[in-house]
């Protein structure tokens, strides 16, 4: 009986380690972001479009990092989707503004093929160089 008591404790203690206690993780999937630049001139009165494929749902974040002359010269930046050779402005989805460091225009898109535009907005006198920054998924 002495020798069924260790065994009876062990067997015991086995049981109580075993308790469901385990907490269930579930990890999301990160997607990668790709920050893509784009410059070009813009004629008085003109506009410029670049393409740019989103891999995923996401957010896409638009910065106008430069623009100029002036250097506050106020420009148009839209995202829409590409029909042909122009950039069909989604509704919603264009702001008139300045260079500056902070982003100015974002959004939720799903995957597919997408286009920025800037694009004088009727204040321009000369044509204007800009620099346009894109981060999306």
């Amino acid at each position: 009986m002495k020798a069924l008591v260790p065994f009876a404790l062990l067997v015991a203690l086995t049981a109580a380690a075993c308790g469901d206690k385990s907490s269930v993780s579930t990890t999301t999937p990160t997607t990668t972001q790709t920050t893509e630049t784009f410059s070009g001139t813009v004629a008085v009165k003109g506009s410029n479009a670049h393409n740019f494929s989103v891999s995923a749902p996401g957010t896409v974040i638009v910065t106008l990092t430069v623009a100029s002359p002036p250097a506050t010269v106020v420009m148009g930046v839209g995202i829409g989707t590409p029909t042909g050779s122009t950039c069909a402005l989604l509704t919603g989805a264009s702001v008139d503004t300045a260079a500056g460091t902070t982003a100015q225009l974002s959004g939720v898109v799903t995957a597919g093929a997408l286009c920025v535009q800037v694009y004088d907005v009727g204040n321009q006198t000369s044509p204007v160089s800009y620099t346009v920054t894109v981060v999306h998924p």
